[in-house]
């Protein structure tokens, strides 16, 4: 969902990164060409914004009420506030956590020194970012360790016993791009120095809920759920052992709970109990028809009785499906959203309430004081202290989603990029000559179309053009009008990609010429071209895209059809122009062709590299700023369960391609690549783990990580000699001065 405002400030504290270890497969780079002390002086700065991005895990504890913990779903890591929200600080910044997309955190009842948190948010939208396994703290977040299961993917919840902080119970989703067998709910009776898997389904259905009853820890209930997720659809639900169980003995045994419950095709169920009514079990389940909705059993789950139907509890239910229970009033009862729904009747009725943002994960009740509270949502944390009447700002976080990022040619410039569940967003790369009311990281300013940008400034003028799931804008700094206009009829959600017309995809490329700013591409399947700023357009290529019919479907199901767009297969995701040649144009698509016209759209030839898989989304290309017909792209499967990096580099235009991933560890997926304009032969790669650079045209690549936190690096630009970042969770880093990079002897 889009939030639409003008500019917000705040202050946000931020630690240090540096590069983690590899967990996933055990992978090490090559040693490195460049000794590290050269360049050991620079140093990257947050330059904002600092509103926040998604947040799917929260966490508190009674004995500190004015202390919460919150994880970031795309890579923004584990934060904490001690002042019940007005400041948060980062706790893994210069931690060893292969990934810093967070599913779940857990502090146990009886030690609250001790946190656990899950990688990999059980929320998969198109954008997830793989989990890498558990960890642990034993200094309230201080420092953090690994605990294992490094192949359990997404992990939906971790639940430690309330009498013995060292046995632990983790709900792991697995890989949702494929079947693996580290999924079902797991057991540590040593604080996770082991595990055993207590509870599994099938190799392709994971557990993404845990419950204690609230006086017997012994009985516990967990949801399993069949979710995969590929670069054409979301499916959610099964009959393969999908449902709600209940173990008696403490996870050595599980029954499935079926009596009133919907049986044979189920989809995602989450749980909530509270110590008001132990026996009172609450499960909003995902069902087809008129069995979806909320459940409820006063019997400990022996029998139950549907209590709502209502849509709006129950849509989207890949990505919410949240349900919390009151510690102090059985009756009243909390779901998560696209909007926040409360019920004061057991679930019989419903009304909304009002929160900082919407698209509502995570709630966590204090159970002595239950006015206090923190929720989690798409614009990050937010506490209330009066029950939910008020709420803390969501713009103290630097926790931004951002797809990409442009830069302006002011002084100092700016940076443009999409946030996500936001708008689009400019951030200027020093303090604005106004002041800001808490701090300049803060200051920003929405720049038209919506969330999943990107935001590209026309130069030397005030125009910003930017995209909204293909409907193009045209904002205007001067004036703060936003002009949209479409390419050509449509109407894409909830319909079959394969009778659309044009395939736009919620990501879109824009490129202007840089020979000439009046000349904009925007693309579909087709690569489409504008004179006048998007009033009329002109199809210039042939569809550039595999597609293949069996990848164009309705995105969604067994049970729920997903509308958004996100899964429209075989689009366009990447457009350039030469430098050199305006005639020369790149276009990559994300089912796998790269494709190049050298007669201005006249006449394309597919130079997909030969030996890449099929199917991978061509993130980026980046046609070289000193030699015409040399271009380097970045593909990325990990959508397809392929967490190698491709990367290839050509220098006749396509027709023969180099692999260049020489440095890079064998899983890190990479998400874009940019070479520099000031130097031939310097690349940027970002990945899902941080950043990588090559002073020898990719023949060779080292980690740039220095102070960066370690979070997907989703876009690369070079500006002035500096260097500028778009994160996947942390917001916009920029290095200034690349001039050591630059003095640097490729061989050194």
């Amino acid at each position: 969902m889009s939030l639409r405002t003008s500019f917000l400030c705040v202050a946000v504290l931020i630690a240090s990164v540096v590069a983690a270890p590899s967990l996933f497969a055990q992978s090490v780079s090559p040693p490195a060409s460049v000794d590290t002390t050269l360049y050991r002086d620079l140093d990257f700065r947050m330059v904002g914004p600092t509103r926040g991005g998604r947040v799917t895990a929260v966490e508190g504890h009674p004995a500190h009420p004015h202390t919460f913990y919150m994880g970031a779903a795309g890579g923004g890591g584990i934060w904490k506030t001690t002042d019940y929200g007005e400041t948060w600080t980062n706790l893994t910044d210069g931690e060893s956590l292969r990934s810093t997309a967070i599913g779940a955190l857990e502090v146990p009842a009886s030690d609250t020194s001790v946190v656990y948190a899950g990688t990999g948010s059980e929320s998969i939208r198109a954008n997830v970012t793989t989990g890498r396994g558990v960890y642990k703290s034993t200094d309230a977040g201080d420092s953090w360790q690994f605990i294992g299961l490094p192949n359990a993917g997404q992990i939906g919840d971790i639940k430690a016993h309330p009498e013995n902080p060292d046995r632990v119970f983790v709900a792991a989703l697995g890989h949702p791009f494929g079947k693996n067998e580290q999924r079902g709910v797991f057991r540590s009776t040593n604080g996770g120095e082991t595990w055993e898997k207590v509870l599994y389904a099938s190799d392709s259905t994971g557990a993404v809920d845990l419950a204690f009853h609230p006086e017997n820890p012994d009985v516990m209930y967990a949801t399993m759920w069949r979710a995969e997720r590929t670069p054409w659809t979301i499916l959610s639900g099964g009959d393969n052992g999908d449902g709600l169980y209940k173990s008696t003995n403490g996870g050595d045994t599980w029954t499935r709970l079926t009596n009133g419950l919907p049986t044979g095709l189920v989809g995602k169920i989450d749980v909530a109990v509270t110590p008001a009514a132990p026996d009172r079990v609450y499960a909003l389940v995902e069902a087809p028809g008129d069995k979806k909705g909320l459940y409820r059993s006063d019997d400990a789950g022996q029998s139950w009785r549907q209590v709502s139907d209502k849509d709006e509890i129950i849509s989207r239910p890949f990505y919410f499906t949240h349900i919390f229970a009151h510690p102090k009033d059985p009756d009243q009862i909390f779901v998560g959203n696209v909007r926040y729904w409360v019920s004061d009747d057991g679930g019989e009725s419903f009304e909304t309430k009002a929160v900082p943002h919407v698209d509502v994960h995570d709630l966590w009740i204090n159970p002595e004081q239950p006015a206090i509270r923190i929720q989690g949502n798409d614009g990050g944390a937010t506490v209330s202290l009066n029950g939910g009447q008020t709420w803390s700002t969501q713009h103290n976080q630097p926790t931004a989603e951002l797809y990409q990022v442009n830069t302006d040619e002011r002084v100092p410039y700016w940076l443009y990029a999409g946030q996500q569940d936001n708008s689009t967003i400019g951030v200027p790369t020093l303090p604005p000559a106004e002041s800001a009311p808490v701090g300049p990281e803060g200051w920003w300013k929405a720049v038209g179309g919506c969330e999943t940008g990107p935001a590209v400034p026309q130069p030397n003028t005030p125009i910003v053009f930017s995209n909204c799931k293909g409907r193009f804008s045209r904002f205007n700094f001067e004036t703060g009008q936003d002009q949209q206009y479409w390419v050509g009829a449509q109407y894409m959600y909830g319909r079959n990609p394969a009778k659309l017309k044009w395939r736009f995809q919620r990501v879109v490329p824009i490129e202007v010429s840089p020979h000439d700013s009046s000349v904009v591409y925007h693309a579909s399947q087709y690569v489409h071209k504008t004179t006048d700023g998007g009033v009329h357009w002109k199809r210039i290529s042939p569809d550039l895209t595999a597609n293949k019919p069996q990848y164009q479907m309705r995105s969604g199901g067994p049970i729920t059809n997903d509308i958004t767009g996100e899964e429209h297969y075989s689009t366009l995701y990447a457009v350039q122009v030469s430098p050199h040649d305006p005639d020369v144009i790149w276009a990559g698509a994300n089912d796998g062709p790269v494709h190049v016209t050298r007669d201005g759209g006249d006449t394309w030839t597919n130079v997909t590299p030969s030996d890449v898989p099929p199917n991978g989304r061509v993130d980026a290309i980046t046609p070289s700023p000193h030699e015409p017909g040399t271009a380097t792209v970045a593909i990325q499967r990990r959508l397809l369960k392929d967490f190698s990096p491709y990367l290839y580099r050509t220098t006749d235009y396509g027709e023969t391609w180099t692999r260049i991933t020489n440095g890079l560890p064998s899983d890190y997926p990479v998400r874009t690549v940019r070479e520099d304009p000031n130097r031939a032969g310097l690349l940027y790669a970002g990945t899902d783990f941080g950043l990588f650079f090559s002073l020898n045209a990719g023949q060779q690549w080292q980690p740039l990580q220095r102070d960066l936190p370690n979070t997907p690096i989703t876009d690369v630009r070079i500006q002035r000699k500096d260097l500028a970042l778009s994160t996947m969770g942390r917001s916009f880093w920029v290095l200034d001065n690349l001039t050591p990079l630059y003095q640097m002897d490729a061989q050194a």
